[in-house]
């Protein structure tokens, strides 16, 4: 009996051993300090549910994240978990980089809480749940009421016409600017909904899979946003300017329209009183029609993780219903949760704008290209480089439409070839 107990205290003594040496690793990549300090905070939850485990985060500035992440991969340094943008969701599926969470979510008693949007984004990759989106990041547009008051606009634009108009006049007063254009990284975003808006559509290939990015309405799209900057109604240096830069001109009051999501009301709510500042539907094109893009994050599990379960349970903690409300709020997405839905903090005047974007029948939804393996370099590499040399003048607008034109087709053909 006393060697079966010395044994069984052996025993106990060498899985605490082990449990008090598991370190999972979490990666995110889209960051802030903000968005740290409320990870952290939701990952202390876990570790004091799950005693002896911790938790390393690694954060990448999202500006390098798509090159650092994949250099980590290449070299063998893979996470448990992750932050997983859409945009890289189909490299990383489709390589077998990331777990099926299929299994984990016929038991886990919060799948029902998911919103169908949220489980057919998640499933975009062979209709396998490869991550679960935290939130959705829906574009529209901020405006300035002092400025536009100051430079005689007034009301908001609703149509590019009257948005290029009122970018002029407020660029003729000292030191300001219509648009805080975001030309660095992170800047397709604009590209595709002004030439979509021009275009009248928001279809990126046509059925045999040629892109539509050449076509004549995209490339006046092209051509009026890169006239923008040219004219003067962006700030010269926006030409290098990303997610940062592009709030700070806005809240600073350098410039007068800002695109962008939910998420940087963060920092423009500590910078500027809610009178200060408006959300509208972004401009509609020729046809009456405006194409604000939406885009979602989630978090995924590495197939390489040696503690798959208990990277589950730290996926649960952030998805579930108290972690993913608490991060929500700090990141400003729109809620995944249906629950969420329902929280009094959606319901203020600042989310306002959104909502009537959404219900608005003439701005329709658009969902980037995220299917193709391709598109990962294509928008955080190819479209920076090239769309900042026809800001430059160093390539034509059309030029620039081929390039993009000819590096998707092949993509969506390859992708047609496989099916």
């Amino acid at each position: 009996m006393k060697t079966l107990l010395t044994a069984a205290l052996m025993s106990a003594l060498m899985a605490g051993t082990a449990l008090a040496d598991t370190t999972l690793k979490l990666v995110e990549v889209i960051t802030s300090p903000e968005r740290t300090e409320t990870l952290k905070s939701i990952v202390s939850k876990f570790e004091t549910e799950n005693p002896g485990t911790k938790v390393e985060i690694i954060s990448l500035p999202w500006g390098e994240a798509f090159q650092k992440f994949a250099t980590m991969v290449s070299a063998g340094e893979i996470p448990d978990v992750m932050e997983m943008p859409d945009t890289w969701l189909s490299l990383y599926a489709n390589n077998g980089i990331v777990e099926n969470l299929e299994p984990y979510l016929k038991t886990w008693d919060q799948t029902a809480d998911l919103s169908d949007r949220a489980l057919e984004l998640g499933r975009d990759v062979k209709d396998t749940a490869y991550m679960l989106p935290y939130g959705f990041y829906l574009r529209a547009m901020f405006y300035n009421k002092k400025l536009l008051a100051e430079a005689g606009v007034s009301e908001p634009p609703k149509t590019m016409e009257d948005f290029a108009e009122a970018s002029k006049k407020v660029s003729a007063l000292p030191g300001k600017y219509g648009y805080c254009l975001r030309g660095g990284p992170g800047g397709l975003n604009g590209w595709v909904m002004f030439g979509a808006s021009m275009a009248g559509s928001n279809a990126f290939f046509t059925e045999d899979g040629t892109s539509t990015f050449n076509s004549e309405g995209w490339v006046k799209g092209l051509t009026w946003l890169i006239d923008l900057y040219k004219n003067g109604y962006a700030p010269k240096d926006s030409v290098n300017w990303g997610f940062n830069e592009i709030v700070a001109g806005f809240y600073s009051g350098t410039c007068a329209f800002l695109d962008q999501d939910p998420d940087a009301l963060i920092a423009i709510a500590e910078h500027m009183g809610e009178d200060d500042y408006g959300v509208m539907t972004m401009p509609k094109g020729p046809d009456g029609k405006t194409f604000p893009t939406i885009g979602y994050a989630g978090w995924s599990m590495m197939s390489a993780s040696a503690n798959k379960d208990l990277s589950w349970k730290l996926i649960a903690t952030l998805e579930g219903k108290e972690g993913n409300i608490a991060w929500n709020k700090r990141t400003g997405a729109l809620p995944a949760l249906k629950s969420a839905e329902n929280d009094p903090f959606y319901a203020s005047p600042q989310f306002k704008g959104w909502f009537e974007e959404l219900s608005d029948k003439d701005a329709v939804p658009t969902v980037m290209p995220t299917h193709l393996e391709e598109f990962a370099f294509f928008k955080d590499s190819l479209v920076i480089k090239t769309s900042q040399q026809a800001l430059l003048g160093d390539i034509t607008p059309q030029e620039l439409a081929d390039q993009w034109a000819e590096y998707l087709t092949k993509a969506q053909q390859k992708h047609l070839a496989k099916k």
